[in-house]
């Protein structure tokens, strides 16, 4: 009887270590997939400029900043 009660609280301790190994896993996995997933906001740079004032970001075709309503300086093609 006293093997036998030893054999049963053996078995109960490996599945009880084997479901917490099988929780920390699945919570593990499930943070690294959150920090690994895109942002559903989508944003691009190209094609703006920031104002030399404020660094509001406007438009390639802005003249003006929509931020303070400045005057932005004119982009000019560079010669590589």
């Amino acid at each position: 009887m006293d093997q036998r009660f030893l054999l049963l609280a053996l078995v109960v301790a490996c599945a009880v270590a084997m479901l917490a190994i099988l929780i920390r896993l699945r919570r593990e996995r499930r943070e690294r997939t959150e920090a690994t997933r895109e942002s559903p906001i989508a944003m691009s740079s190209e094609g703006q400029k920031l104002c030399p004032s404020c660094a509001t970001a406007n438009t390639w075709s802005d003249t003006r900043c929509v931020g303070c309503g400045r005057q932005l300086p004119e982009d000019r093609p560079r010669a590589w």
